[in-house]
């Protein structure tokens, strides 16, 4: 994560990045994802982190970016027509996707 933290850095210089809970709003703006353990490991078998950079470093504020770790949730939707990823994996993938969607779009 030390390489995504400096990025993050050189784009918002005094951003941190907060680790986010399933309770977070980001995590039921659509659909309800009550685990982390739920989301689809890939090439990955730790289990998924998940990180934000809020306005101000405030996580009652806006969520500005999420940051993935410890899962490729894009590998789930760019072959879930192909029939090399299963079909539950998969939706739970674009569950997520959805949900940082629709987040974005009403805040």
């Amino acid at each position: 994560l030390f390489r995504s933290e400096a990025n993050v850095q050189r784009a918002f210089p005094g951003g941190k990045l907060i680790p986010l809970n399933p309770q977070m709003i980001v995590f039921d703006s659509f659909f309800k994802i009550e685990s982390f353990d739920l989301i689809p490991q890939d090439y990955d078998r730790e289990r998924p982190e998940f990180f934000g950079l809020f306005e101000d470093n405030d996580p009652n504020k806006r969520l500005m970016m999420a940051v993935n770790y410890s899962t490729d949730v894009s590998n789930f939707w760019e072959f879930s027509a192909t029939g090399l990823r299963p079909i539950d994996e998969s939706n739970q993938a674009y569950k997520l996707g959805v949900n940082y969607i629709m987040y974005g779009i009403t805040h």
